[in-house]
């Protein structure tokens, strides 16, 4: 039975978003879970996903991109250098869940869905440096592992209830850049009280 247009704009713009946090995690949990039997068949191109090769080289940069990440200051420009790898590789996944589809929906998908990448890396990245400032490895693991249940979350139920997950994952993203704009304040905040402070102890 042919999938309505909404539906698979929705599963399109919810690989998408993954993206925005990890393709590479995206792409291998994606592919394993086909592969399961969990989900699928995916539909079109996208079933090279896969692909053991695609599995190997997905999931070895994954398991790199968590462990760099785990590293104060690395993190901060892994995260960096990926707003230029992030939103064009949610395009590409988004044209690819779409490809069955008439040309009006995939150019659709690759527009909407490299934007909201975009959006979502860009929340990333602002969350990133505020966890970064602490110079330890516990709070760069929380993050890590909460990415990567959101990510695994999507890439299941977004082919099962594609509608309420995109809803979902988009009202967790407006929530999350909530939070990151408040902990920006309040580190302003906390710079500005501190400044007087460490100007004295400069002087002396």
């Amino acid at each position: 039975m042919p999938l309505s247009p909404l539906v698979t704009l929705a599963q399109s713009l919810g690989l998408a978003y993954a993206s925005g946090i990890s393709p590479y995690s995206t792409v291998t949990l994606v592919g394993l879970m086909e592969r399961a039997g969990w989900i699928g068949p995916l539909p079109g191109v996208l079933g090279a996903l896969a692909h053991p090769v695609v599995l190997g080289v997905a999931g070895t940069l994954a398991v790199v991109e968590f462990l760099a990440t785990l590293v104060p200051g690395v993190a901060s420009a892994w995260e960096t250098v990926h707003t230029a790898i992030r939103p064009p590789a949610a395009a590409a996944l988004a044209v690819a869940t779409a490809w069955h589809a008439d040309a009006t929906l995939i150019t659709l998908a690759a527009l909407l869905g490299g934007g909201l990448a975009l959006a979502t890396h860009a929340t990333k990245l602002g969350l990133r440096f505020a966890v970064d400032a602490s110079p330890e490895p516990v709070t760069n693991a929380a993050v890590n592992v909460t990415e990567l249940g959101v990510v695994a979350s999507l890439s299941y139920f977004v082919w099962h209830h594609p509608v309420a997950a995109l809803l979902i994952a988009l009202a967790l993203l407006i929530l999350v850049m909530v939070v990151v704009r408040l902990v920006w304040q309040r580190m302003r905040q906390l710079l500005r009280r501190l400044k007087p402070t460490l100007k004295g102890s400069v002087s002396n």
